[in-house]
C-alpha cells in the first residue's frame, strides 16, 4: 500500500513537471492593485524610495483589503493544481504517527509531552515511574477551538508539587504564565502577563519561581512594541503579579535582557544578561537565602562575575563555590572551564576540557559526569568525561543524524535523548549513565519504509573557495540526469546550526521523486564562532555566495536543472531566499521565502528587529547601511527581470518578524515580474512566526507549498 501510493504521487510530480515542460504555463496574473506612496527616506546622504510603506500599517483597512485579495488570488490559484488535494491526504497519513518529547524528572515523577497524531498540540503528560501510566497533566487543545493557543514554557517546582506553565495565542511571542497543581491539574490563582522568551525557575522552597517581563504596552500596540527595558522579577505562589519582587533591572542599558535560573543545589541565582541576539553575555550571580516572611530573599548583593561581554558564557553546573561553564573565550570552538568565585579572576580559571577540532554545542553534568554534545561536521557526535576533564567513553549513536536532550541533575543516574536523521524519526533513549547503555524508550513509527532513500554529506567550494559542507537526501536509484527536481534548503545566521532532523514535507516531496539538500553555509554555528563571524554583518554576502555554490553544485554534478530547483528557507532563511532570487533570477525554478526578513533598512524599527543588528549590523551606521542596502531583497528587485515562481508565505500576527516585510516584497515583486511565473503570497491568519502553530493548519500550508512547486517546476 505505501509503495503504491508513493509511485501514484510520484507519477503526479511528475505529470505535472512534464506539462510545464510541453509549454502548459499559467497565463500572466491579474495582481492586486498595489498603489505606490511618494516616500523617499535619506541614508546617510543616498534617497531610497520606499512606495509600499503604507503595508507596514497591517491594521489599516486598505492593508486589510489588500491581505483579503492577496489570499483570493493565491487560494484561487492553489484551489486549481489538481494535486494539491492528493498530497494533503498523503501528508495526513504521514503526520498521524505518535510523537513523544524527551522525558524530565521532577521530584520523584516523570514528565513528557505527547501527540496521538493528529491533535493541532501536543499534551503534558505527569507519571510516577517509566513503568505506571501516565496520565494528562494539561492539554492546550482545550484551551482554544481552533487550536492556536499552544504551550509555551513550562516549570516544575523542586519537590513535584507545581507546574509553572505559559500559553501564547495565535502564535504570538507574547505568554501568559500560570501556575497548577501537579496532584489535582487544576489552576491556582497565580496569573503572570507581559512576558517573551522567559523561562521560570522555581526557588528551592517552592514557593515561587523567578520570570523576565517587559513593560506592559498601551492596548493596541502589543504587536509593534520593541521590547526594551526587561525586568528580572521573583513572583511568590498566592500573590498577585503586581506585587512580584524586582530582583534586578538596568534602565541605563534597555536592550539588555535579562534571565534568572536556580542552580541545582538551590543555593544561587544565576543572571544571564544578554543584549539583543548578540553571542556575547555577561553573568552575574547572588546567594539565595531560604526565604523570611513573605518572599525569598537575596542574601547578599547581585555579583558581577563576567561583565567584560568579550565572549559566550553558558553557566552549566556548580560544585559549591566553583562554577563550570562553557565558553568560547580563548576558544572559538568552545571549551569548560571551571571559575571559583573566592578567586574570580581570569588569571584563576582552569581548563577542565580544552577545545578539540569539532564544536562543543552543549555540556550538562549528570551523574556526576559531564556530557558534552558537539558537532563533528554538522552531525552529532557525543563524549562523557569525568569531572575532572578525562574522556571517559564515547556515546554510539545510530548513524549521520541529530542527537539533543541529556538533561538532568549531578545526582542522576540516568538521562534522555533523541536522535534523529533525515529519513530517521525521533526515537528518545534512556541512558543509563554507570553503564553507559542506551535503551529505547520510545520509538516514532511512520508509515513509510526509510531503508528506501540515502543521505549522504558531500563537500563543495564557494565563491571564494571556502570548503562548505552538504547534506543530500533521496530515493535510492537515483539516475543523475539533471532531470529531478530538488529543494534546496538553508538558514546562515544568528550562529544556529542546521543538522539533519526528520521532516514529514521533506519526505512526501522524496517519495514524489524530489531531491533534498541542506548546505551548512557560514553564517550557522557549524563550525564554532568564526563560522558565524564569518557570515554576518558586513560579510554577509557570504551567506548567499554559499547558497548560490550549493545550487550550482547540485546542477554540475546533475543532480537537477535551474528550471527544476527550487530553495526554501524561514525568517532569517526567507531573507537568504529573497537575496538569492534577487542576485540569480536565472539559477531557480521556483522559490519559498516563509516569514523573511525582507526589507534590510527598517528591520530594526519593529518588535524585536533591534536585536538582530549584532548579525546584520545597523542601517544607521554607514559603513553596515551600504552592506545592507547591496542586498536588502526588497530593495534589489529589479523592473522587467524575469524571477522564479514565488510563494511567500507569512502570518498576520507574527510579532517577531513583522508581516509587512513579505508584504512590501510580494507588492514589489509581483510589479517588477517580467515573466509569467506567479508571485504569490500566502497570509495565514491567527498564527505568527512559527511556534506552536496547530497541526491542521501545518499540514494545509505544507500542502500548497509543495502542490506549487509540483505545479511550477519545469
Amino acid at each position: 500500500m505505501r509503495r503504491h501510493v508513493a509511485l501514484r504521487i510520484g507519477s503526479m510530480l511528475l505529470a505535472g513537471l512534464c506539462a510545464r515542460a510541453l509549454g502548459q504555463q499559467s497565463p500572466k496574473l491579474a495582481y492586486p492593485p498595489s498603489p505606490k506612496v511618494d516616500q523617499i527616506d535619506d541614508y546617510h546622504g543616498v534617497k531610497v524610495a520606499d512606495p509600499y510603506r503604507w503595508l507596514e500599517n497591517a491594521d489599516s483597512e486598505q492593508t486589510r483589503q489588500w491581505i483579503e485579495a492577496q489570499n483570493h488570488l493565491t487560494f484561487s490559484y492553489l484551489a486549481q493544481i489538481p494535486q494539491r488535494e492528493t498530497i494533503r491526504k498523503r501528508l495526513t497519513e504521514l503526520w498521524n504517527y505518535e510523537r513523544f518529547s524527551i522525558p524530565f524528572k521532577e521530584g520523584g515523577r516523570y514528565f513528557f509531552s505527547r501527540n496521538a497524531g493528529l491533535q493541532n498540540q501536543a499534551a503534558l503528560y505527569v507519571t510516577d515511574s517509566l513503568q505506571s501510566g501516565p496520565r494528562v497533566l494539561l492539554d492546550p487543545n482545550t484551551l482554544s477551538k481552533d487550536g492556536t493557543v499552544a504551550l509555551a514554557g513550562m516549570s516544575i517546582s523542586e519537590d513535584g508539587k507545581h507546574l509553572a506553565y505559559a500559553v501564547s495565542a495565535a502564535g504570538s511571542d507574547w505568554q501568559e504564565w500560570r501556575v497548577r497543581s501537579v496532584t489535582t491539574a487544576q489552576d491556582l490563582a497565580d496569573h503572570v502577563k507581559w512576558t517573551k522568551w522567559t523561562g521560570a525557575s522555581w526557588t528551592h522552597d517552592g514557593k515561587g519561581f523567578f520570570y523576565t517581563r517587559l513593560p506592559e504596552p498601551p492596548p493596541g500596540t502589543e504587536m509593534q512594541a520593541t521590547n526594551y527595558n526587561s525586568e528580572l522579577r521573583y513572583h511568590r505562589l498566592g500573590t498577585s503579579q503586581a506585587d512580584d519582587l524586582l530582583v534586578y533591572r538596568r534602565p541605563d542599558h534597555k536592550d539588555w535582557g535579562f534571565s534568572g535560573g536556580v542552580t541545582d543545589d538551590g543555593r544561587y541565582l544565576i543572571i544571564t544578561v544578554q543584549r539583543g541576539t548578540e553571542r556575547k553575555n555577561r553573568v552575574y550571580y547572588s546567594e539565595l537565602a531560604a526565604g523570611t516572611g513573605e518572599t525569598p530573599v537575596l542574601q547578599g548583593r547581585v555579583v558581577e562575575l563576567l561583565n567584560e561581554e568579550d565572549a559566550q558564557y553558558s553557566f552549566i553546573d556548580n560544585d559549591g563555590p566553583v562554577f563550570w561553564v562553557l565558553t568560547d573565550n580563548g576558544a572559538p570552538r568552545r571549551r569548560v572551564i571551571a571559575i571559583d568565585v573566592r578567586r574570580p579572576e581570569k588569571s584563576n580559571w582552569r581548563q577542565v576540557i580544552a577545545q578539540s577540532d569539532d564544536t562543543l554545542e552543549s555540556a550538562n553534568v549528570v551523574g556526576d559526569r559531564f556530557v558534552l554534545r558537539y558537532l563533528k561536521d554538522a552531525h552529532t557526535a557525543v563524549k562523557i568525561h569525568s569531572l575532572d576533564g578525562k574522556l571517559e567513553r564515547q556515546l554510539q549513536l545510530p548513524g549521520l543524524g541529530s542527537a539533543g536532550g541529556f538533561g538532568g541533575k549531578r545526582r542522576d543516574n540516568e538521562t534522555f535523548y533523541s536522535f534523529t536523521s533525515f529519513t530517521n524519526p525521533p526515537t528518545i533513549y534512556r541512558y543509563d549513565m554507570p553503564t553507559g547503555a542506551s535503551t529505547i524508550f520510545r520509538q516514532a513509527k511512520v508509515a513509510f519504509d526509510p531503508s528506501q532513500y540515502a543521505t549522504k554529506q558531500v563537500f563543495y567550494a564557494s565563491k571564494d573557495g571556502t570548503r562548505i559542507p552538504m547534506f543530500i537526501t533521496h530515493k535510492k536509484g537515483l539516475t543523475l540526469d539533471g532531470n529531478d527536481p530538488a529543494l534546496l534548503y538553508g538558514y546562515g545566521g544568528f550562529q544556529i546550526s542546521v543538522t539533519p532532523s526528520f521532516s514529514v514535507s521533506n519526505l512526501v516531496w522524496m517519495e514524489m521523486g524530489g531531491v533534498y539538500a541542506v548546505p551548512n553555509i557560514r553564517g550557522g554555528g557549524e563550525y564554532g564562532q568564526a563560522w558565524w563571524e564569518a557570515g554576518k554583518k558586513l560579510k554577509k554576502q557570504n551567506c548567499f555566495d554559499d547558497f548560490i555554490a550549493a545550487a550550482q553544485w547540485l546542477i554540475d554534478n546533475h543532480y537537477t536543472s535551474p528550471a527544476r530547483l527550487a530553495i526554501s528557507g524561514g525568517s532569517n532563511g526567507g531573507l537568504l531566499v529573497g537575496a538569492c532570487i534577487t542576485q540569480r533570477p536565472d539559477l531557480f525554478g521556483a522559490a519559498l521565502p516563509a516569514v523573511g526578513v525582507m526589507d534590510m533598512l527598517r528591520f530594526n524599527k519593529f518588535t524585536i528587529g533591534w536585536a538582530w543588528t549584532s548579525d546584520y549590523g545597523s542601517p544607521e551606521n554607514p559603513a553596515d547601511f551600504k552592506a545592507l542596502y547591496a542586498y536588502s531583497p526588497l530593495h534589489n528587485i529589479r523592473p522587467g527581470t524575469k524571477y522564479p515562481a514565488t510563494l511567500l508565505t507569512t502570518s498576520d500576527h507574527d510579532d517577531r518578524v513583522v508581516p509587512a516585510h513579505s508584504f512590501k516584497f510580494a507588492a514589489a515583486l509581483q510589479a517588477a515580474q517580467a515573466a509569467d511565473n506567479p508571485v504569490l503570497i500566502r497570509i495565514e491568519t491567527r498564527a505568527g512566526h512559527g511556534a506552536g502553530k496547530p497541526t491542521a493548519k501545518i499540514i494545509q500550508e505544507t500542502a500548497d507549498r509543495l502542490a506549487f512547486l509540483v505545479h511550477c517546476l519545469r
